[in-house]
């Protein structure tokens, strides 16, 4: 029978044949059955679903196996799964009859359905991540780098053409058509691969997203305009220009009334109400109808998809939730299944009927790459980049990924480009997707910036000096917890306060992760959505001290893995020294646990690991610590004693937490007390001479104006007896980290610690055995990384 596919537009159609057979198989009547046939007319994997499921497994079998041989070169998933569609086109799995592979139309039509499905679903989510007012604020670096790196391959492509073909039109439409796909730039691609590189927060990560975003919007409208030259020399310039007519109506639709129509639904029906599912259904049968929507309007499904993908607000609450709800099945499942078959689709034996056209255009292909990785490179080096970072950027730039993959996949179906043309563009596709990721790793390391060779602490700064402290938000819980402990810090005239606090939020539904600053009123509709309670909070306190604290709030919305580089930047560009941790856990009242976050367990351990300054983990007490007392101005005298206690064993952690207690004892309404565990006869003691004459230095400087005790114990379980006789007696504990030091005072207690990112003391006053209001802060003094 005949059948009519799409061209490229889907205003354009082409005619083949194509067999097909009535009435279709798809679901076996069971092996069973099948075995008990006695005329054996029908085999299980003639049945269209039996013989898919068999497939997927396959699929996912041959990927993951291949993946766990390449993920140690730090190669990206998608070439495992092109490699297991190439590996599926060898004779001794291809011929095999029952996986009806390589030799069946009808079983590489129902692959190529369900793949296709899953990629327009994932251009739509793509957009729906996307937040295109961003290309209005990317900054002029940013935007040459988008720009330039598709204009200028794009021109060196067409030359290159016209070298080949010098009897041609230099805008050949069908040249041109293909010179786009060539220089063309993929923000979706450039974020994943920023994504598994761990580098999305970095200042390369950044720079990169954003010239992403603006080389995208160029790579869409030349695309369109491309395709629309392409048929001007098919169905004629009037029917093309009502075409464009057309696109035009379409984009006047979606930005002025279906854009705001979604936003005023989101915000008009309450997030708790059972309504709220009323959006996330509309917005999936909008996906649906798209294709035959933007049939009328003569657009081809994909741009249909995305462009309704940008019609959704991203970020929470409709786009996160569509992302979190489709993003699994979409990456997990069916991208997969496209990205093998894609595979499978390649036929090395192709070349052995090569043609002179498709030489030409691979050399065309190779010409624009080439050029396009210079231009990101000089670009890169005239925004004075170090050389290594500019290569990193030019290597990015050039990525290539599933969004390139399914646009030669739709050229193949048109009959654009041939067999072996389509094989060469997979290879160079995977060939990047190889390079890229293992060169950019090695080339770029955002850690360095981390390597501090000044001295930022507690101890380095002088007692009348301003001290600088960040502090990290994640609940609104955390908020009361630092404004109490700021405040026991007593900031005066004398020694003032210098506060950035932090509102960490999870990137979710949204590629751009967002730092807004709200002190520069930068405070957007995300940022109130995100932030507002937080610098409400915080913006009390600082009225409460006007003259002794200076205040900055912040909000960096990231993926939670990468958190730290928010931190560690803001920690750098501001000179602090100390910056303010929550514990991942927190307790009710009578000691069970209330909440428990691992990924910012995760981030705390990264942050003691990759800070470049002093850090502190404040764990909460089993009931709220009332500080109310301490939220009146310091000028106040309604409050009554506050006990603390600095437990001192020696080395740097504990004299930095002896450097803070000391700049808290300067409140006459604080009691402090400096204990000192000394090992009895000082056995088995390991600190080194050095550490010896710091610690009677920092202790001879307290004796006489601060409590001073000394005790002897003589092993871990004595030290435990006595800190539990004397938890009653205080309200907070301020112990050092002490990470890896091994003493008498400690010894058989490390076997028991759960928590090493607060030490052995700080785990063992942390523990449900030790009953008593108080909370403990764990200080970690600054690591002098080496480079």
């Amino acid at each position: 029978m005949a059948l009519r596919n799409l061209a490229p537009n889907s205003s354009y159609w082409y005619t083949g044949e194509v067999c097909l057979k009535f009435p279709p198989k798809t679901v076996s009547p069971g092996l069973p059955a099948l075995l008990l046939d006695k005329r054996r007319k029908s085999d299980f994997m003639d049945y269209s679903a039996p013989r898919l499921q068999l497939q997927t497994f396959l699929f996912y079998v041959l990927t993951q196996a291949t993946h766990i041989l390449l993920k140690n070169l730090g190669l990206p998933l998608l070439v495992s799964q092109i490699l297991a569609g190439l590996i599926l086109r060898l004779p001794n799995f291809g011929d095999y009859r029952y996986l009806f592979i390589r030799n069946s139309d009808d079983s590489i039509l129902v692959l190529g359905a369900m793949g296709g499905f899953g990629y327009l679903f994932f251009l739509f989510l793509s957009g729906v991540k996307m937040d295109v007012s961003l290309t209005f604020k990317s900054g002029r670096k940013a935007a040459y780098i988008g720009f330039l790196t598709v204009l200028v391959p794009l021109l060196a492509c067409l030359i290159t053409n016209k070298v080949f073909h010098p009897e041609d039109n230099f805008f050949n439409t069908n040249k041109f058509f293909l010179a786009v796909s060539y220089a063309g730039t993929s923000f979706p691609v450039i974020h994943n691969i920023l994504s598994e590189l761990k580098i999305l927060n970095s200042e390369l990560g950044r720079l990169g997203l954003s010239a992403a975003l603006i080389g995208d919007m160029v790579t869409l409208v030349l695309t369109i305009c491309s395709l629309w030259m392409k048929a001007q020399g098919e169905v004629g310039t009037k029917r093309v220009l009502q075409d464009v007519g057309w696109a035009i109506l379409f984009l006047v639709i979606v930005v002025f009334v279906l854009r705001p129509g979604i936003k005023w639904m989101v915000k008009h029906i309450p997030e708790t109400s059972q309504k709220k599912d009323i959006c996330f259904y509309l917005v999936i049968l909008a996906f649906m109808l798209s294709p035959r929507i933007t049939k009328q309007f003569h657009l081809h499904a994909k741009f249909g998809s995305f462009i309704l993908g940008l019609v959704v607000p991203d970020g929470p609450p409709l786009g996160s939730t569509l992302v979190e709800k489709l993003d699994p099945i979409i990456s997990g499942f069916f991208l997969p299944i496209f990205a093998t078959t894609c595979g499978i689709r390649v036929d090395p034996d192709s070349f052995k009927k090569d043609s002179k056209f498709r030489i030409n255009q691979s050399i065309g292909a190779v010409v624009t790459v080439v050029v396009k990785f210079g231009v990101s490179l000089v670009l890169a080096m005239f925004c004075k980049m170090p050389m290594r970072d500019s290569l990193a950027l030019a290597f990015v730039m050039i990525s290539k990924g599933i969004v390139e993959i399914g646009y030669y996949s739709s050229m193949f179906d048109s009959m654009v480009i041939s067999k072996p043309h389509y094989a060469f563009l997979i290879y160079m596709s995977t060939l990047i997707a190889i390079i890229v990721p293992i060169l950019v790793k090695w080339l770029y390391d955002p850690s360095r910036k981390y390597l501090c060779f000044q001295k930022r602490t507690i101890m380095n700064s002088k007692p009348n000096q301003e001290l600088r402290v960040l502090g990290c938000v994640h609940v609104p819980g955390n908020v009361n917890s630092i404004i109490n402990l700021l405040n026991v810090c007593c900031p005066t005239r004398q020694s003032s306060l210098a506060l950035d606090v932090l509102h960490l939020v999870k990137l979710s539904g949204r590629a751009t992760p967002l730092f807004i600053a709200h002190q520069k009123q930068e405070l957007t509709t995300s940022g109130d959505f995100y932030s507002e309670n937080v610098v409400i909070a915080f913006k009390q306190f600082k009225r409460h001290n006007a003259e002794v604290v200076s205040l900055n709030v912040f909000t960096a919305v990231s993926p939670s893995n990468l958190m730290y580089e928010d931190i560690c930047n803001l920690a750098i560009e501001h000179s602090t020294c100390f910056i303010l941790l929550p514990f991942h856990r927190r307790w009710y009242i009578d000691g069970s646990i209330e909440s428990e976050d691992q990924t910012t367990r995760s981030l705390n351990c990264n942050i003691l690991e990759m800070a470049p300054c002093s850090v502190g983990i404040l764990v909460e007490g089993r009931r709220k610590v009332s500080f109310s007392a301490f939220r009146d101005p310091p000028s106040s005298q309604s409050y009554s004693s506050y006990n603390i206690a600095v437990i001192f064993m020696g080395g740097k952690d504990d004299r930095e937490a002896l450097a803070l207690a000391k700049r808290i004892s300067q409140d006459e309404s604080v009691s402090l007390t400096v204990i000192h565990l000394k090992a009895k006869n000082n056995i088995g003691t390991i600190l080194a001479e050095n550490d010896r004459a710091f610690d009677d230095e920092m202790l001879s400087g307290i004796k006489g104006s601060i409590r001073y005790l000394e005790e002897q114990v003589s092993d871990g379980p004595e030290t435990s007896n006595f800190l539990r006789s004397i938890v009653k007696d205080y309200q907070l504990f301020i112990v050092g980290r002490r990470y890896k030091c091994e003493d008498p005072q400690t010894s058989g207690l490390g076997h028991w610690c759960e928590f090493e990112e607060i030490g052995i003391i700080g785990d063992l006053l942390s523990s449900p055995d030790f009953i008593g209001n108080y909370s403990v802060l764990v200080v970690q003094q600054q690591h002098q990384r080496n480079s």
